[in-house]
């Protein structure tokens, strides 16, 4: 019966470990594509037509897809570092709690206290017919949302590396010895 609750336990904390490097790479995935594919395609588009595609977008990311990734990546990392911590991973539980906090910080809250409340300004403008205009009214957005996404992004990215240090801690690695019969080596 104890060795049923152990296993248990261990199937747990594993699925957690999985659930935390899902969500992570997941969320960094998602602000590094905004990086390197599209927000430099709305840039070449047609102002008019990048303000409202940005548009359609932000209002199309608030969904069940990804809620998860958003929202939960920084608590199962928290989580899973408790657990790990738990079952005496200290080394693995440091690097899901930095990449949680990491994450938290600089990539959940700043989204939620820079890029939301922007997106929320871009969402109330209506879209010019004036090129000029719209050309002006995309750059004032695009140009200082895109150093803030660069900023989570790295965060993110960061914080999946710590996640992938603290679980690569976990891996016993063996050394291949090789003995001698003396200090100088094989002949």
């Amino acid at each position: 019966m104890c060795t049923d609750w152990r296993r248990k336990v261990r199937n747990t904390t594993t699925g957690m470990v999985f659930l935390s490097m899902l969500l992570s790479g997941a969320i960094f995935g998602f602000f590094y594509a905004w990086v390197c594919s599209t927000m430099w395609g709305l840039d070449a588009a047609d102002p008019r037509v990048a303000i409202a595609a940005m548009q359609a977008m932000n209002a199309s990311v608030r969904n069940v897809v990804f809620a998860p990734a958003f929202f939960g990546t920084p608590f199962a990392l928290l989580l899973t570092s408790g657990l790990l911590l738990r079952d005496g991973f200290r080394s693995g539980a440091l690097g899901f709690s930095l990449g949680g906090v990491i994450y938290l910080c600089c990539g959940m809250v700043l989204t939620m206290i820079v890029n939301v409340p922007m997106n929320e300004v871009l969402a109330g403008v209506t879209v010019p017919e004036d090129i000029e205009a719209a050309r002006h009214i995309w750059a004032e957005y695009s140009r200082p949302w895109q150093v803030w996404n660069q900023i989570r992004t790295t965060a993110s990215g960061i914080a999946l590396l710590a996640t992938i240090g603290g679980l690569i801690s976990m891996v016993p690695f063996r050394r291949k010895t090789t003995s001698y019969p003396d200090r100088n080596g094989p002949r």
